[in-house]
């Protein structure tokens, strides 16, 4: 199993003094890799639908601040050694495709081959207005199309791509990314079409469990992963090419009062048995949500789980 953690990309937190030692704690420690999302700027009202919470209620403040989250992740890169750096995740049509593609690549040459590029196709509809980009209702048609162009721009020594909603031709693309053919391609999402997604264009189905609104108990995360199977062996892919890296909370240390208990609270025996529960169902990456408003708090947080819990995980 590898490892990774949430950073703060809004909050107290999210200053450069706190991200820099949250960061460089979790590459010491040995985290594999650390993740941040991705809004440009959000809305004063809204009629959309934040899709991990039940009641509709945004994990961000008043004032809508988001660091902007590729220049986050460049920031720290700098200042890290080994960590992995993943964009999770990038909402894909929010910008365009020519530039995406070249601020990733310098990215992962800056970082020397740290990134990995986690995707997703969006749910705020206000914001996607906001930025002038194609269609809402067109997003996942979108986000295929500029991941093929991604590809296109990063392995052909003369891009060229015809499509909908992205044209190139005529064009040098330089430096390409470090790592071949490209760097990993997580998709995010917990529907069928992310399913499908990650298996004809990523490395990696990158969903959200063990919250309310996503619980994603193990019997369903194995139908899951049975739908993955049968839908590569449709398109002729092997499934084993597909790893999972999901997402989740990590709760308070102590047991909640809540029953049944919650996936990833408690002790640290419990958590651990949990993450082996995941573990052998065929969850290969797990990155917790270990972020809080008070820095000595999360960084508490993120040893507790490295040094109390990954141990106790075979």
């Amino acid at each position: 199993m590898k490892y990774g953690f949430y950073l703060p990309h809004n909050g107290p937190t999210a200053k450069p003094g706190d991200l820099k030692q949250i960061a460089q704690k979790g590459d010491r420690l040995g985290y594999d890799c650390m993740v941040v999302g991705d809004h440009v700027m959000v809305p004063r009202q809204s009629n959309s639908q934040y899709p991990y919470s039940i009641g509709n209620q945004v994990p961000w403040g008043k004032d809508g601040e988001h660091l902007e989250q590729l220049t986050e992740l460049t920031f720290l890169a700098a200042i890290t050694d080994r960590i992995r750096i993943v964009p999770s995740v990038m909402i894909v049509p929010y910008r365009n495709p020519l530039l995406t593609a070249k601020m990733l690549a310098t990215m992962d040459v800056l970082s020397e081959g740290r990134l990995t590029v986690g995707v997703g196709v969006g749910w705020l509809e206000e914001e996607f207005e906001a930025l002038d980009t194609p269609p809402f209702a067109e997003r996942g048609a979108v986000t295929n199309e500029y991941i093929l162009a991604f590809k296109e721009l990063w392995t052909s020594d003369n891009p060229t791509f015809q499509g909908k909603y992205c044209q190139l031709s005529n064009i040098s693309f330089s430096p390409k990314p470090v790592q071949k053919p490209h760097p990993p391609i997580w998709v995010g999402g917990n529907s069928r079409p992310a399913m499908r997604r990650a298996v004809e264009l990523g490395d990696a189905w990158h969903p959200v469990g063990a919250t309310p609104a996503t619980p994603l108990e193990p019997e369903e995360l194995s139908a899951n992963l049975e739908y993955i199977k049968r839908h590569a062996g449709k398109i002729g892919r092997d499934p084993a090419e597909v790893e999972i890296a999901m997402k989740a909370p990590l709760y308070d240390k102590e047991a909640t009062a809540s029953e049944p208990r919650r996936r990833f609270s408690g002790t640290a025996n419990q958590v651990a048995e949990d993450i082996a529960v995941y573990s052998d169902i065929g969850v290969g990456h797990l990155i917790f949500d270990t972020r809080s408003d008070d820095l000595s708090h999360s960084l508490e947080r993120m040893t507790w789980l490295a040094e109390d819990v990954m141990p106790l995980v075979s």
